[in-house]
C-alpha cells in the first residue's frame, strides 16, 4: 500500500475523505457516498503501520502510541489533508479530510448578504454549527477570507489542526495550531487578549472553559467566529447554556442575549448533477431573539426565524424549499432533512 498514492487518488477523484481500515480496501467519500478504490486490495495491519509511520514524525508517533489518538495536518505536493489516526480492534485506522487548495469564498458557497453584514461587525459571536462533515471549516475559512480581503485588522485563528492556509491581504493573519503552538483552546484564547486581536476564530468550542472564554472575548470588543456540533440555532443556545452549572445559567443567558450575533446551522446535501450543496438555517440576534434568550424561551426561536425573512433569517425548512425550487436538490433529499416534510408536498401541489 502506497499511502501517498492513495492521497493523490483522493485529490484526483475530488473526494472529501479517505478511509483506511485494516481488512478493507481503501475507501473514498465522494459526494457523500463511500466508494472503494478500484483494484486496491484490503489493507493489512503491516501495510497500515508502515504507511502511517511514514507520514508522521517520531514525536507524533510517540504521542499517538501513548494517547491512541492523533490529529494533524499533512501536505503533499499542492494538497493539504486533515488526518485523524486512531485504533480499532487494536489496529491503526486513518481518516483523512482533503482540504482544497483553492480558498473558499462566500459567493462560491452561496452565502447571502446578511452574513457579509455580520462579518463587518466589530464585536460579537458568530457560530457555525452542524454535524460532522457538513462544511463548517470551509464556511469559517470563507468568512476569514472575506474579512482578510475587506478590512485591516488582526485575525487570530486557533485550530486543531490548521486546515486552510491564509495569505495576509489587508489583514494580519496569525494561525495557531493545537499541540505545537498552544496546549489547549482555552489557554490559547486566554492569551489572545495580549496579542491585540480584532477577529478570533476558534476551531471548535469543546468544553466549558473554552465556551466561557469565547463568550467573554465576544463581550470585550472582539468579533469571534466558532463552531459547535449542533443541528439548529435553538439547540445551539440550549447546548451552550446547559454546559454551565445551574447557578451560572441565568448569567450566561444574559451574556448570550447581548453578545451572540448569529447562528448559522448547515447541512450538506447531494446536488442534482453531482457535487453537494449546503442548506442553512440563519438566525440573527434581533431584539426579539435576544428577548427570547434572556427569558429562557428558546423553543420559540424557530417561529421567529420563520417569520423574519426581512432580517435575513431563514429556517432550515425554508432554505431546503428554496434549494428544491431552484432545482438544486431532489424532493427526497430535501424531505429527508426537513422537520416538516409535508410542507414540500403542499408546495409541489401549488406548483402544478
Amino acid at each position: 500500500m502506497d499511502i501517498k498514492k492513495l492521497f493523490q487518488i483522493a485529490v484526483k477523484r475530488v473526494a472529501s475523505d479517505l478511509h483506511l481500515v485494516v481488512g478493507l480496501p481503501p475507501t473514498l467519500r465522494i459526494d457523500g457516498d463511500l466508494i472503494e478504490i478500484e483494484k486496491e486490495k484490503p489493507v493489512t495491519n503491516k501495510e497500515m503501520e508502515q504507511g502511517v509511520f511514514s507520514i508522521i514524525t517520531a514525536k507524533q508517533k510517540e504521542e499517538f502510541i501513548k494517547t491512541r489518538e492523533l490529529d494533524f495536518s499533512y501536505e503533499l505536493s499542492d494538497s493539504r489533508f486533515r488526518v485523524n489516526l486512531h485504533f480499532e480492534k487494536n489496529n491503526i485506522g486513518l481518516v483523512a479530510r482533503i482540504i482544497s487548495n483553492k480558498m473558499p469564498t462566500l459567493e462560491g458557497l452561496g452565502i447571502g448578504d446578511i452574513v457579509r453584514d455580520l462579518l463587518n461587525l466589530k464585536q460579537g459571536l458568530i457560530l457555525v454549527t452542524g454535524p460532522t462533515g457538513c462544511g463548517k471549516s470551509t464556511t469559517l475559512a470563507a468568512m476569514i477570507n472575506y474579512i482578510n480581503a475587506s478590512r485591516r485588522c488582526n485575525i487570530i485563528t486557533l485550530e486543531d489542526p490548521i486546515e486552510y492556509l491564509f495569505t495576509p491581504n489587508k489583514s494580519i493573519v496569525i494561525q495557531r495550531q493545537l499541540g505545537s503552538d498552544m496546549l489547549s483552546f482555552a489557554g490559547g484564547l486566554k492569551h489572545c487578549l495580549r496579542q491585540d486581536p480584532n477577529v478570533i476564530m476558534v476551531g471548535e468550542m469543546r468544553d466549558l472553559e473554552t465556551i466561557a472564554t469565547t463568550i467573554t472575548l465576544a463581550e470585550t470588543g472582539h468579533l469571534v467566529l466558532a463552531t459547535l456540533h449542533t443541528y439548529s440555532a435553538a439547540q445551539t443556545i440550549d447546548r451552550i447554556i446547559d454546559v454551565f452549572p445551574p447557578h451560572q445559567q441565568n448569567q450566561v443567558r444574559m451574556q448570550l442575549s447581548m453578545t451572540l450575533a448569529s447562528v448559522i446551522s448547515q447541512r450538506l446535501l447531494p446536488k442534482i448533477g453531482g457535487g453537494r450543496v449546503a442548506a442553512r438555517e440563519i438566525m440573527v440576534n434581533t431584539p426579539a431573539i435576544s428577548n427570547l434568550i434572556r427569558e429562557n424561551k428558546v423553543a420559540q426561536i424557530k417561529t421567529v426565524i420563520e417569520t423574519s425573512a426581512k432580517d435575513g433569517m431563514a429556517s432550515i425548512d425554508q432554505d431546503l424549499k428554496r434549494l428544491y425550487k431552484e432545482k438544486l436538490i431532489t424532493k427526497e433529499a430535501a424531505q429527508g432533512q426537513m422537520a416538516n416534510p409535508e410542507l414540500l408536498d403542499k408546495f409541489s401541489i401549488l406548483q402544478r
